[in-house]
């Protein structure tokens, strides 16, 4: 405001005080709860002022169900995550040292944002509770759930609690459907990426919206674990709701895990990458420099103000674009497939598809058992391990022991030296006696449990099988070592490994990684002592070939320690190749079902939303022209896209290959204030005391006389409006004539 208020009096030619943005600042607030209060009103007559409303009906291509439609694995499909941009400083009074934060000074407000959009931090902090805390315990790297737990620490306080004592809220948590709609905000307060903000927030869907959700997350796989031991668990569960991971994020995860979470491997999921979240964030983000300073309630009005102005002038103009764009995507996909999979199949000596989904199944496996080291195997290293300890501890003894102090007249310098030489001979005899009864006694209780009753020696074959077994573990924890730093990289690899990115810029990024990531080459260094350790020896990795992984589920074929993994069939690159181009041939038709669905969907919206407007239009115009002057101006916000809505749709319909029905049908819901319902204008109250007390009649012309020019322009306005109407009619006819001709 102060900005804005400096180019008024800019404008004016008068000079600024602090009091004049102050003072804009109130009647910008006075301004906002007119309007808010005015949207109440309208909601009321338009009978659309029940609880979620608006989120029941956010996107016309997910919500507005029809008759007889084809069924969807997901009904829902939505992506959830945090960002870190939108924080606000916390307001505190001066402490007595730098040690000393100060006491808060936020004002207190009764002011607070209208709508269902934002959810109450006490809603929130319900999910605050020892249940939930003790499910956030069970999440570690050795739980067969999540099998690349230990990478995230998104819900990890240690890495935002510094930043507790400067910021109240410290970011945003938000829902957001496939097509960009916003769902759902939740304040995240004085802490990181809690798990109560996704419970809170996958709460709330399932109340308003049941059964078969698919809800992304970066950490879809560790949430999985958190939703099924929170109270939240057997809830969710008894809906079907599927925690899945983004398409961009699951490429950082373990190849198990990718099996199970990725977007490619999904059943019904279609080519949707769950990453809508971050093109939201990248636009939101430009709300960080006005909402730093500003109190709790401005910072939640202005975030609320955009994600409404965005819904309504960005996204829904651009659904029928994404609607499009998709199914021409699926559509090029699907024509590439029936080149290229046929070619690559020959290739393999591959007869049926099937044979893909097989060798997933046996990869999945195969990764499953290189998740734990059998029990036999680890007391054998053990063994081995405490056999060298105990080689080592008794040459130290034997050395130890041979040690004598000689002294001659020319060595001797007094007694109270030789006693100390002597002194600590002895302590280093004890100790290094301690350190071999101590590794005696290990491999004693070994050889107990392995029912060994002759000790190993090196010639023993069962001693080289466990050296090898101990090497083959090194090698393991170096390639871990190295996967780890890779994940540092990953975006840095993955733009260089990008179709699009260009030779010249591969070669820019490569350098600039070789050049910073010293510590990436020492781990490379020790990989490659590790693999030339086994026998036989495993190939070693050169730099080129490890900024060349795109994916880290590459490092997960180098992990196999008791069989040769070259000799998989579904281990080589052109056997993943196809193995992919597969899943995305398959996603790539699910993606024409669930298309086919809503653009259904939408044509139907269209139609309903304009004939239930246009008629509570008419019917206020008789009792309430005010009211229908603000219901016209709601009209037209979306209705002004139709024309460019019907276009794209009649685009879709004349692409070669689509298979789906243009014609608007019947939805299945029919409450009051629903888009198919009857129309049925209901007076709010309020308006109805107002015009009572001044003594007005809603039918008198008089009360709501407006001069000529007014009355001209109006006029003009309403023309211009049946003119858009009758132009889209027609429009729509032709999409419908020609969606006939093709079918």
């Amino acid at each position: 405001m102060q900005a804005f208020s400096k180019t008024i009096c800019d404008l004016h030619g008068v000079e600024y005080h602090r009091y004049l943005s102050r003072q804009l600042t109130i009647a910008f607030d006075l301004y906002m709860l007119i309007r808010s209060s005015v949207d109440t009103l309208v909601a009321e007559a338009l009978n659309r002022n029940s609880p979620d409303w608006r989120l029941k009906h956010a996107c016309p291509s997910c919500t507005y169900t029809l008759k007889d439609e084809a069924p969807l694995t997901f009904t829902l499909l939505f992506a959830i995550d945090g960002n870190d941009s939108l924080k606000r400083i916390l307001r505190r009074t001066l402490g007595i040292d730098d040690n000393d934060s100060g006491e808060s000074s936020e004002l207190p407000t009764t002011q607070h944002v209208q709508g269902d959009r934002y959810l109450s931090r006490e809603y929130v902090n319900q999910w605050k509770k020892a249940g939930v805390v003790d499910s956030e315990a069970t999440l570690d790297a050795d739980s067969p759930e999540n099998p690349c737990a230990a990478r995230w620490n998104n819900m990890d306080d240690e890495k935002t609690k510094r930043a507790w004592g400067v910021y109240d809220e410290t970011g945003i948590f938000t829902a957001v459907c496939r097509h960009g709609f916003c769902l759902l905000i939740a304040d995240m307060v004085q802490s990181g990426e809690l798990a109560k903000y996704p419970l809170a927030v996958v709460s709330k869907l399932l109340d308003t919206f049941g059964d078969g959700l698919g809800g992304g997350y970066d950490i879809g796989c560790q949430f999985r674990t958190t939703l099924d031991n929170s109270p939240l668990g057997p809830r969710a569960r008894s809906l079907h709701y599927t925690s899945l991971v983004g398409a961009f994020h699951g490429h950082a995860h373990r190849r198990l895990c990718q099996l199970d979470h990725l977007a490619r491997y999904v059943p019904g999921l279609g080519l949707e990458d769950l990453e809508t979240c971050e093109r939201t964030f990248s636009k939101s983000n430009a709300l960080a420099p006005t909402t730093r300073y500003t109190s709790i309630f401005h910072r939640q009005q202005a975030i609320a103000s955009y994600f409404e102005y965005n819904d309504e002038y960005e996204v829904y103009a651009n659904l029928s674009d994404f609607l499009y764009n998709n199914y021409k995507q699926a559509l090029d996909i699907i024509s590439d497939s029936r080149v290229t999979l046929p070619k690559l199949m020959h290739d393999l000596n591959v007869t049926h598809e099937s044979i893909f989904e097989d060798w997933l199944t046996e990869e999945k496996t195969y990764l499953q058992g290189l998740r734990t080291e059998p029990e036999d195997e680890t007391l054998q290293m053990e063994y081995f391990q405490r056999l060298i300890n105990l080689g080592a501890s008794k040459d130290e003894l034997d050395a130890s022991s041979s040690v004598w102090a000689v002294a001659t007249p020319a060595t001797v310098h007094g007694l109270a030296s030789d006693e100390s030489a002597t002194r600590r001979l002895e302590t280093a005899r004890r100790h290094a006696l301690e350190n071999y009864e101590k590794d005696l006694r290990f491999v004693q209780e070994l050889e107990r449990k392995l029912s060994i009753t002759r000790r190993w020696t090196p010639e023993d074959p069962d001693w080289q099988s466990a050296g090898r077994l101990v090497a083959n573990r090194k090698y393991q924890r170096a390639l871990d070592t190295l996967e780890g730093l890779v994940v540092a990289r990953i975006f840095e690899l993955t733009k260089m490994n990008r179709s699009g990115t260009g030779y010249k810029m591969r070669k820019h990024i490569a350098k600039a990684l070789q050049a910073r990531s010293a510590a990436i080459k020492t781990a490379l260094d020790r990989y490659n002592t590790a693999a030339r350790a086994l026998s036989p020896p495993r190939q070693s990795l050169k730099w080129e070939e490890v900024v060349e992984y795109a994916f880290l589920a590459d490092f997960d074929l180098l992990r196999d320690s008791r069989n040769d993994v070259s000799q998989r069939p579904w281990a080589s690159p052109s056997a993943r190749q196809a193995t992919d181009l597969y899943f995305k041939t398959c996603r790539a038709r699910e993606e024409i079902t669930r298309l086919n669905v809503e653009v259904r969907r939408l044509a139907t919206y269209l139609r309903d939303e304009e004939h239930y407007l246009c008629e509570c239009q008419r019917q206020a115009e008789v009792l309430h022209p005010v009211l229908a002057h603000q219901i016209n101006l709601r009209r037209r916000v979306r209705s002004r896209f139709n024309s460019r809505h019907l276009q794209r749709l009649q685009d879709i319909a004349t692409l070669p290959g689509f298979s789906g029905i243009l014609a608007p049908g019947v939805c299945t819901s029919n409450d009051a204030g629903d888009s198919s319902s009857t129309p049925n204008i209901t007076i709010p109250a309020q308006l109805t005391h107002a015009l009572s007390s001044s003594g007005t009649s809603t039918n008198d012309p008089s009360a709501h006389s407006i001069s000529a020019p007014e009355a001209e322009e109006d006029f003009e306005e309403e023309e211009e409006d049946v003119s858009n109407m009758e132009e889209a009619s027609e429009v729509l006819d032709e999409v419908l004539r020609i969606a006939t001709d093709s079918s």
